[in-house]
């Protein structure tokens, strides 16, 4: 029995820790840097996109690192999200800024999300979690929630990496969310989907796809360091992190930016933490800010050189059509510096 009770515990935490959710109060943030340089008349500005990896109750960090980059001019256009990262990411894209995110963890009812059912597939059943999402998005599918947003997850049956981009919201951050041996696999379609941490621990690709300029990358996930995991909630967590390690290393690099949190030491299930990881969100994020100002003027000063070339050369392109457009006698005039029609560009 008592095995029995720290299994059904290991699993509510679990939901709790994915559901990026809490009780603790908001963390007030550091004083915000200069807002980072216009674009040039004519230039199109840079989009952000985030890439929210999985790690459970360390999905936290993630609103850390939103405030920051809010707060310092540098806010996200785009979102993926993956596990953890795709319940924060699905709240924050449907039009939360990241206090408002403090704000829904404050007042979350534990109960609204508990949904415990004994099977060979999991102890948690998910459908709580799904309503729950799809009640804080206003139960809006994933094309019209304010922000773009995909949750990545892995189909069981052949594991392959899917992208959810249109559809039942909550369904999609449940099936990102369904760490296996925890949750039941969602059904969706003729497939089952779990955990997409398994295939892609940081959705850097998917954000890319959907059309991010620049990727910040938030790897929250855990590290095979050498110690035995304390409980099985743990030893899921490092089990899924070792299988999907060299394809997120593969992705990671394809980063602009990554950012990592110091939260490693926080358990899968320990969402008592969750003010901590917050903070170590909001410090990480500012740790790299420099390189992320840097990034973005870099992008900013390519696009203002292009955008300047390629007007040089439409100005080129004009006077030529102007000098071969001109008649017999205004081409003699030209030849005797008497003819001022074509201005040169």
């Amino acid at each position: 029995m008592r095995l029995k009770n720290s299994l059904v515990y290991l699993g509510l935490a679990g939901l709790a820790a994915l559901s990026g959710c809490g009780s603790n109060p908001p963390v007030k943030s550091a004083a915000p840097e200069a807002t980072p340089t216009a674009p040039a008349p004519g230039v199109a500005p840079v989009r952000i996109g985030v890439a929210l990896g999985g790690g459970a109750a360390k999905g936290f960090a993630h609103i850390g690192v939103i405030k920051m980059l809010e707060a310092n001019g540098f806010t996200p256009a785009v979102v993926a999200g993956t596990s953890a990262g795709s319940v924060v990411g699905a709240l924050y894209a449907s039009g939360m800024n990241a206090f408002e995110l403090q704000e829904k963890a404050v007042a979350l009812d534990e109960a609204k999300i508990r949904d415990l059912q004994l099977s060979s597939g999991g102890l948690v059943l998910g459908q709580k979690l799904e309503d729950y999402v799809n009640e804080q998005v206003q139960r809006k599918p994933l094309e019209q929630l304010a922000k773009p947003f995909v949750a990545v997850a892995t189909r069981l049956e052949d594991g392959e990496r899917t992208v959810f981009a249109r559809g039942n919201t909550g369904q999609a951050v449940r099936a990102s969310s369904s760490v296996p041996g925890v949750f039941q696999p969602v059904g969706i379609g003729k497939s089952h989907y779990v955990d997409g941490g398994i295939t892609s621990p940081v959705p850097v690709d998917a954000a890319r796809q959907l059309g991010a300029d620049i990727v910040i990358a938030v790897d929250i996930s855990n590290k095979a360091r050498g110690k035995t995991p304390e409980n099985m909630l743990g030893a899921l967590g490092q089990s899924i992190a070792i299988m999907g390690q060299k394809l997120g290393q593969a992705e990671l690099a394809r980063a602009d930016i990554t950012i990592r949190p110091k939260v490693l030491d926080i358990g899968p299930a320990d969402f008592s933490q969750r003010a901590s990881a917050i903070v170590e969100g909001e410090k990480a994020a500012m740790a790299v800010m420099p390189r992320i100002r840097e990034r973005v003027a870099q992008l900013q000063a390519e696009r203002a050189k292009a955008a300047s070339l390629a007007q040089q050369k439409a100005a080129e392109a004009r006077h030529q059509a102007c000098l071969d457009n001109r008649s017999s006698l205004q081409k003699l005039a030209g030849m005797a510096g008497l003819d001022g029609a074509c201005a040169h560009p």
